[in-house]
């Protein structure tokens, strides 16, 4: 920084930068310890906004300066031309307080696959203890689920008989049900469990900051931007960071420890030169330790949202498009925290195989009893559903890469959706598997229509040319950081970045490969893992 009168803040062990879902599970763990002074920055603002509480209130915080950095994709060749939005966080709680809710961990594969990547310590014998740990789930603990941590989930406070039919359906063709899609196959249709406390929403700020925010041990800042993380004698030394716009800087004796997540993480990297040299250089940057790695691997899961017309059963849109039916569901929700208010934006998921040769399910489907053209646009006037169904594990990877070395600016965000075509014909064969859901007895009664693509699309070409006229991302990006032993990753099975001391990343950016589901609880777990760690090296 050059400009003089930097405020200072001093005496810490750890700085965190960033209190979204791992930052605020960091800040508890660390500053457990009396012995260790912790600072925790995060960028937006606190999280007392009304609509982070009411669980439907995704609608209003997404693509909401107030609440979301509201980044969008570059022009993706594999969606037509289109380019995306892309929610992230910005509060205390960041994604967790804006996200669908819904607690998934993906199957033990997924972690079994990141030990044998060369990670020691992240199979799913290893990580099944620290996702029970922080669970406190409203069926109790056993041998797969914890019970009495922070993390709260329960079940869904709504049915829809529309809903039950599709499961039905899915049953009919030879998808099992199932109560529970966390024991390590999530093969099945059932409801999906929420993170949610009787009726509101729960956020790790909720679940882990909140409740600690008393110790004096622990310094909470908002509006707290970083801008360069400062390196000396081959150390990260602190933070650099605009606090309320004036300039400050926070240094740390033991680690920084980013936790900014796969958009904010490797972007902070590269500002703070370390990266790939060559795009360092492009922008003026320069290189303070060159790692190729830094916003490559980008993973994501791409959602292609079917749509079907239907009768015989209630859909949300006609509820939300009366004013009856508005003023209902608000009365439910405010005198017993339930109905349509309290809903993810998903209630029904399945997990099933692309084809038979899978080992374990790589499709999964997000269930909607309504539909809509897009995001923030109204609600259909016909009674619908969306049948979303995401490929689990992509082939295609992209990148997150800085535009300037003015930290304000927002990265390139480049998920390359579609490129490989293996993701081109899941995404044909997973439209024709909804096809045969939708088809089966169950779904007969309601006389589904397929408004969007539409049957006329039939060939695997033209479905999967539809596919990216249609699908939008389901919001979980990881991997842009990610740990291993080769020379492309950017931190060890340790969490600390490979040629640098000082530094740990504990965020989704570090997964190696995305988990298969809903990636917010394994971020709950990567930070749990990484404040153990820290903890055990004193």
């Amino acid at each position: 920084m050059t400009e003089t009168n930097v405020r200072q803040f001093e005496g810490f062990d750890h700085v965190i930068v960033g209190a979204g879902t791992a930052g605020c599970v960091l800040a508890n763990r660390l500053s457990a310890d009396p012995e260790r002074n912790v600072l925790l920055l995060e960028a937006g603002g606190k999280d007392n906004y009304f609509w982070i509480r009411i669980p439907i209130g995704y609608l209003y915080t997404m693509n909401n300066p107030r609440t979301d950095w509201c980044f969008s994709t570059e022009e993706e060749p594999g969606l037509n031309g289109r380019a995306l939005d892309y929610p992230r966080g910005k509060t205390l709680g960041g994604c967790s307080a804006i996200n669908g809710m819904i607690y998934m961990r993906g199957q033990a594969r997924d972690y079994d696959q990141w030990r044998q990547m060369g990670n020691s310590g992240w199979g799913w014998d290893d990580v099944l203890p620290v996702f029970r740990k922080s669970e406190d789930h409203i069926h109790g603990g056993n041998d797969t689920h914890g019970a009495g941590g922070e993390w709260r989930v329960e079940d869904q406070r709504l049915s829809w008989e529309i809903l039950d039919s599709f499961r039905q359906a899915c049953v009919e063709i030879g998808i099992p049900a199932t109560e529970d899609f966390n024991a390590g196959n999530n093969e099945g249709a059932g409801y999906f469990e929420v993170n949610q406390k009787r009726g509101i929403r729960w956020s790790a700020a909720n679940a882990f900051l909140h409740p600690v925010r008393h110790r004096p041990n622990l310094t909470v800042l908002t509006k707290a931007q970083a801008s360069r993380l400062t390196v000396a004698e081959g150390r990260v030394t602190g933070v650099d960071f605009r606090l309320d716009g004036a300039a400050a800087h926070a240094s740390a004796q033991r680690e920084v420890i980013l936790a900014t997540g796969a958009v904010g993480s490797p972007h902070l990297l590269q500002l703070s030169g370390i990266g790939p040299g060559r795009l360092l250089r492009e922008h003026g940057i320069d290189v303070v330790h060159e790692l190729p790695g830094v916003g490559e691997n980008l993973q994501d899961h791409l959602q292609i949202r079917a749509v079907y017309k239907v009768t015989g059963a209630k859909t949300l849109n006609e509820r939300a498009n009366s004013l009856v039916g508005k003023a209902g569901m608000a009365l439910e929700y405010a005198l017993f925290r339930r109905g349509p208010m309290t809903m993810a934006p998903s209630q029904l998921g399945v997990f099933t195989k692309s084809d038979e040769s899978r080992e374990t399910p790589d499709l999964q489907y997000h269930v909607q009893p309504l539909s809509l053209d897009r995001f923030g646009e109204p609600l259909h006037p016909f009674p619908a559903i969306t049948a979303s169904v995401c490929n689990l594990r992509p082939d295609s990877r992209g990148h997150v890469r800085l535009t300037s070395p003015d930290p304000e600016a927002k990265p390139s965000i480049r998920p390359n959706y579609l490129s490989a075509d293996t993701d081109r014909q899941i995404a044909a064969n997973a439209l024709k598997l909804t096809r045969r859901i939708v088809g089966a007895p169950a779904m007969q009664k309601h006389e589904p229509e397929e408004y969007v693509p539409g049957a006329h699309v039939a060939s695997d070409e033209d479905l999967a040319r539809a596919a990216g006229d249609i699908a939008t991302t389901i919001f979980h990006p990881v991997g842009t950081c990610r740990m291993g032993p080769d020379d492309m990753a950017v931190v060890n099975d340790r969490l600390q970045l490979r040629g640098l001391a000082g530094l740990r990343i504990a965020d989704a950016s570090v997964m190696p490969t995305i988990t298969s589901g809903n990636t917010n609880s394994p971020t709950i777990m990567i930070a749990e893992k990484a404040s153990e760690m820290m903890l055990a090296d004193g």
